[in-house]
């Protein structure tokens, strides 16, 4: 039999008999009708799970990974209130069932097993998954997340503190709410959990509001590797600026008490707390999972015998508030119920096309209130001794700045965020003085953590922030890059668009700094962001479109809600010189307030019949080598793709008008580069001859090689004589 049929049938026994586990009495402050309403939650997220797994193995479901076993968090969902976000640990079906009798009109068995079903009518992802969540819930959906949520419960918590001081356009979360956030003993031990919590505590330590409970699902096992005993609470319960609090998840009173003790602590210190809760996992970590074949039977039977909803029906019955009969009549309301839903969830449509499955990667734009740029006065103000040099040609770091000034005072909700950005104004000076012009609330110095700082961003963007963290170095992306992948770039897939977590994320790399740091100061490699979908990726070359393209992300984050990442040349933040020394041929004045860089409008100068089709620092190699073209008669046109995902296709090729060869140039490495797009998009729509030029599949050096493996002028001229000169 399959164990899920194995422990309906212990729990009707068991009613029968009145054979029922030995465990904790009842006490606290949970009311009768409360009670009952939590345990009925509990009975229908467990026939939730049966009837999956019936679905499943009649083909008609799909992978699922159950909560049988997790029920006491609707005790949980019951200490908090439907306002406060959550975000779940997947096992937390209980938790959102419960929620759902707190918010009129919901509908939780019909939504779920819709989900479950992978039915285009699912009413939170749309058919792409089956995941937990609800708009009307506050329950952003999560997958099958390895702690990678921590992160962001940790933004979202920090945010409201922040949306009080700083009022803002789009904010969703009350200012006495708290965050929920929970996950299993297992996920505990990861890195992402450790860091985010990490942070957590360094915040509280500070005494800066942070309304986050921490909830720990311990029972005991991840898939097959036992949790030692003892060892969550040894970890968290003597941490800095975390309160620890400990329940016993199979008694509902127990745990609504702690857990709403935990909460008043949260909601009224502003400060985090851990609820450790001690439970049991019935089945197997998933549908497909059987644990028999790992462990020994006197181990999985011990968790059955400890059913939750043994536990639950014992103390409804010591009470004298329900009889075993009416206990049994709410169970096998529930299975009924899931069996009827079940029925017609599994003939509703399903997708079927790619751009179904694909219509929400790209979130819907979202209204916002006009903006006529800033006053005069309040300029001048900002920008204090600048301001009488925003005629003057400058590089690209002092033009960031001013854009970002000028951006900052435009919109509020504009909040930055990461390492030494604040009072040292950035390892290269593109944020200086902006706290001085802004204050700490909007230039936030974290810790040293880019999980954290990524994390700090997506939480906040729930909340109604326009985000701009920025990572120190593109390699340090790398430390945190899944908080892109995993959790920013799949929310509007994964909800269907209801949510969406809109960021410019600014990164200081690639390659050519003189002396300073080799491969992790120095890193040309854009594949870990390429092909994230959703996502933009913008590289500017000179000062003046750095200055337009920032001004156009932040629109597209703002308005169009996306999640954008701007990587900013490290060599050419400094850069004023082009062939000679002063000659002042890269630097340029501050754009007018108001002029952009469209999204996949590329940068052309030059009309000649070899085009060199680059970005970045390529841009700046290739203006030089055309100059030496030039002396040879050779007449070339430099086409600065700016925008390299997604790829401004259309762009290109206008671009690529009247031209007769094409030369690609990519200081990225030859495997896995612009360039690997770039052929390809010449071969599949283009019959201009063409060939490429792109940096070594090598890390960068220290010292006098550091530019060795990348194209340089010397080079991109002989590849373009190359290509001119031949048939």
């Amino acid at each position: 039999m399959d164990r899920a049929d194995i422990v309906d049938k212990t729990f009707r026994d068991a009613l029968h008999s009145g054979t029922m586990p030995i465990g904790t009495p009842a006490a606290g402050p949970l009311s009768k009708t409360q009670a009952v309403a939590i345990f009925r939650a509990q009975c229908l997220s467990r026939n939730l799970d049966r009837r999956s797994r019936k679905m499943q193995a009649a083909g008609q479901g799909y992978y699922t990974i159950g909560s049988s076993g997790h029920e006491g968090m609707a005790a949980v969902a019951a200490a908090l209130r439907p306002t406060d976000m959550a975000f779940l640990h997947y096992r937390d079906g209980a938790f959102q069932t419960m929620r759902s009798t707190q918010v009129p009109g919901t509908t939780p068995a019909w939504d779920m097993l819709l989900s479950f079903s992978t039915s285009i009518e699912d009413p939170i992802s749309g058919g792409r998954h089956k995941v937990l969540g609800s708009k009307s819930l506050n329950i952003p959906p999560q997958t099958s997340t390895i702690a990678s949520h921590l992160p962001k419960s940790v933004g979202a918590a920090y945010s409201i503190g922040l949306a009080k001081r700083q009022r803002l356009e789009h904010a969703t979360l009350k200012d006495d709410g708290i965050v929920m956030c929970s996950f299993g003993d297992a996920s505990s031990n990861h890195s992402t959990a450790q860091g985010a919590i990490n942070s957590a505590c360094w915040t509280s330590y500070q005494s800066i509001p942070l309304p986050l409970l921490f909830v720990c699902e311990d029972n005991g096992i991840g898939i097959s590797v036992r949790t030692p005993g003892g060892w969550v609470k040894a970890n968290y319960q003597a941490k800095p600026g975390l309160k620890y609090f400990h329940a016993d998840g199979l008694n509902l009173y127990d745990t609504y008490r702690v857990a709403h003790e935990a909460a008043a602590y949260v909601r009224h210190r502003r400060k985090p707390a851990f609820l450790h809760l001690s439970l049991v996992r019935l089945y197997g970590h998933a549908g497909s999972d059987l644990q028999q074949a790992y462990l020994k039977k006197d181990v999985f039977e011990g968790w059955e015998a400890d059913d939750p909803l043994l536990h639950s029906a014992r103390l409804l019955i010591d009470q004298k508030i329900l009889n075993a009969d009416e206990v049994l009549a709410v169970y096998q309301e529930t299975e009924d119920q899931c069996a009827r839903v079940a029925a017609e969830a599994v003939s509703r449509p399903r997708l079927q096309t790619a751009d179904q499955v694909m219509a929400s990667i790209i979130p819907t734009t979202r209204e916002c209130a006009p903006t006529n740029g800033p006053s005069e006065e309040l300029r001048k103000a900002a920008f204090g001794a600048d301001f009488m040099q925003l005629d003057t040609p400058q590089h690209m770091s002092r033009l960031l700045n001013w854009t970002l000034t000028d951006l900052m005072i435009e919109h509020g909700e504009i909040v930055m965020m990461g390492e030494d950005i604040g009072r040292k104004g950035g390892v290269y000076g593109v944020t200086q003085r902006l706290i001085d012009r802004f204050g700490p609330n909007r230039m936030i110095d974290t810790l040293l953590d880019e999980q954290s700082i990524l994390g700090l961003a997506i939480g906040m963007a729930h909340n109604g922030f326009v985000p701009m963290p920025e990572i120190q170095f593109l390699a340090y992306l790398h430390n945190a890059e899944d908080q892109l992948r995993g959790e920013a770039a799949t929310l509007p897939f994964f909800s269907n668009g209801q949510f969406t977590n809109p960021m410019v994320i600014r990164i200081a790399g690639l390659g050519y700094q003189k002396g300073f740091g080799g491969h992790f100061h120095n890193d040309n490699s854009l594949a870990v962001l390429r092909d994230i979908p959703g996502i933009i990726v913008a590289c500017p070359s000179r000062g003046d479109d750095a200055a337009m393209m920032l001004r156009e992300c932040v629109r597209l984050a703002r308005e169009e809600q996306r999640v954008v990442v701007m990587v900013e040349p490290i060599a050419l933040y400094p850069m004023r010189d082009l062939m000679d020394e002063k000659d002042g041929g890269w630097i340029a004045t501050y754009p007018p307030a108001g002029q952009r860089i469209g999204l996949g409008e590329v940068g052309t100068e030059g009309d000649g019949p070899l085009a060199i089709l680059t970005y970045g620092n390529g841009r700046y190699l290739s203006t030089q080598a055309a100059r030496d073209l030039a002396d040879e008669g050779i007449a070339t046109r430099i086409i600065d793709l700016r925008w390299l995902a997604p790829l401004p296709e259309d762009g290109i090729l206008s671009a690529l008008d009247g031209a007769e060869k094409v030369l690609i140039v990519d200081e990225c490495r030859t495997t896995g580069s612009q360039s690997e797009a770039l052929m390809a998009l010449l071969h599949e729509r283009s019959d201009l001859p063409h060939a490429r030029i792109a940096a070594y599949d090598s890390f960068i050096a220290t010292g006098p090689a550091y530019a060795a493996t990348m194209p340089s002028r010397a080079s991109i001229a002989n590849a373009a004589r190359k290509l001119w000169g031949a048939a």
